[in-house]
């Protein structure tokens, strides 16, 4: 029978009584009358906090690229009239125009509105990369809003179901299952609770006799996007190949660690069905991304053949994208990543929405600790959570980009949530500064962008 992994037992610490407090028994009826804005601000008013938020404007909006953490990722700042910024990120390998772009749409606006900036800036975003700079810039309005109330996140999204977060470990395979194995091993004495790996038609290159037709060598990787998606079978002597490369990782890792497996490559469905069937001795956690993410039936198909458990998501753009997989039960669990998906709060509705179909939400990540700490409050705020990606796990210098918070983020495969405000963390620009993309400065001006005709510049 199937088993799916499911969210960890809530820890709920928090207290309405902080909130509660502030009002007193006079005020609360006649706070209740006044615009929302209003009534936190004064729910509030015993809260230290940077500045009165009613009076808070966006007044710019910087890009820092870096490298290497582990992929390019486009840092996002944005300033305010008062002195705080708040922080984001462009989803790693996109464009750092997909945010710039908005800039003149945020220029003058109260960061706060959180939910009616993202509305009135979410037809720019699109699934994929570039979903990347409306979901960056909602990391940043969060992160303001959180200074100027002075509350960690989570607390905006309506609190939390637990403090601490499951990390699992991306550990890109070998060729030599042994050695692959031995890698795996490191990462549980490193803490982790939880790993992946990946499988499929890339370990079988050069490999006779297990495809029905030879890879492209100018494709590169093989990505489960639908315009390279292509009908390449497995011949038996493939699947058992890539079956006998689990059992020996097994042999290795035991049992006890839940272990997920993604990019399989573009395969067609019933190599799907006959690996995913091939696998099922194995207590798989999930399988990633067997087809790409477009095709709901087929999802289905695979999902209803096997005894393991299916998940995709990582490229789609808001909950919109998400709802006929999980209407039609098309995979076992979603798998959003929170900077692709529209940011924080669409991220915990995509997961909400899940819920209430009965579908669990594990979520995918591969940037800073920046986009780091916004998966953290998120997956505090989501019932339905399992597992946060870590893909930072062998970048030395990656925790050292963030401050004020206390390290190492890693304690023995979970991450604590920030207790402080906004998304927790403050940006170390010496670190930045040493990590910067080539020709790339940090945080310039972006006057140029400022300008209501100003998104020429991304098609001249």
């Amino acid at each position: 029978m199937k088993q799916v992994m499911q969210p960890i037992s809530p820890n709920p610490s928090c207290s309405r009584r902080s909130l509660l407090k502030g009002l007193g028994g006079l005020s609360l009826a006649g706070a209740l009358v006044w615009p929302i804005e209003e009534q936190v601000a004064f729910a509030t008013q015993g809260v230290s906090r940077a500045s009165p938020p009613s009076g808070l404007r966006i007044t710019d909006l910087r890009i820092a690229v870096i490298t290497g953490a582990p992929f390019r990722v486009p840092l996002i700042r944005i300033d305010t009239n008062q002195g705080i910024s708040g922080y984001g990120e462009v989803r790693d390998g996109g464009s750092k125009h997909y945010a710039l772009m908005l800039k003149n749409r945020l220029l003058g606006e109260n960061p706060c509105n959180v939910e009616r900036l993202f509305k009135k800036t979410r037809q720019f975003g699109h699934h994929g990369r570039q979903g990347g700079g409306v979901s960056g810039v909602e990391m940043a309005l969060w992160d303001l809003a959180g200074k100027a109330y002075g509350v960690p996140v989570y607390q905006l999204l309506g609190g939390r179901y637990r403090d601490r977060i499951r990390l699992y470990a991306d550990t890109p395979s070998q060729r030599d299952p042994q050695a692959f194995a031995e890698k795996l091993k490191e990462r549980v004495q490193a803490g982790f609770t939880f790993l992946k790996m990946d499988l499929g038609i890339n370990m079988l290159r050069n490999t006779p006799d297990v495809l029905s037709q030879p890879l492209n060598p100018d494709r590169g990787r093989y990505f489960n996007t639908q315009h390279l998606f292509t009908r390449i079978q497995i011949t038996d002597t493939g699947i058992a190949l890539l079956a006998q490369y689990v059992a020996k990782v097994r042999e290795v890792l035991g049992y006890e660690v839940p272990l997920g497996a993604d990019h399989f490559g573009h395969i067609d469905v019933n190599s799907c069905i006959r690996l995913g069937k091939a696998l099922e001795p194995f207590q798989m956690a999930w399988l990633e991304d067997m087809v790409p993410w477009q095709f709901t039936d087929l999802h289905k198909e695979i999902t209803n053949a096997i005894d393991v458990p299916t998940l995709t998501g990582e490229d789609i753009y808001c909950l919109d994208g998400f709802k006929d997989l999980i209407d039609q039960h098309a995979v076992d669990m979603i798998h959003p990543d929170l900077a692709t998906a529209g940011g924080i709060l669409e991220t915990k509705k995509i997961g909400d929405y899940a819920q209430g179909h009965g579908v669990a939400m594990a979520m995918h990540f591969a940037g800073s600790p920046i986009s780091f700490m916004a998966n953290l409050h998120c997956a505090a705020a989501t019932e339905n959570f399992v597992a946060l990606e870590h893909h930072g796990v062998d970048v030395p210098w990656w925790e050292d980009l963030v401050t004020g918070i206390e390290k190492p983020l890693n304690r023995q495969g979970f991450a604590l949530v920030p207790e402080t405000p906004g998304l927790g963390v403050e940006l170390n620009l010496d670190v930045v500064k040493q990590h910067l993309g080539r020709n790339e400065e940090c945080f310039a001006p972006t006057d140029e962008w400022n300008r209501g005709d100003s998104n020429d510049r991304l098609w001249s």
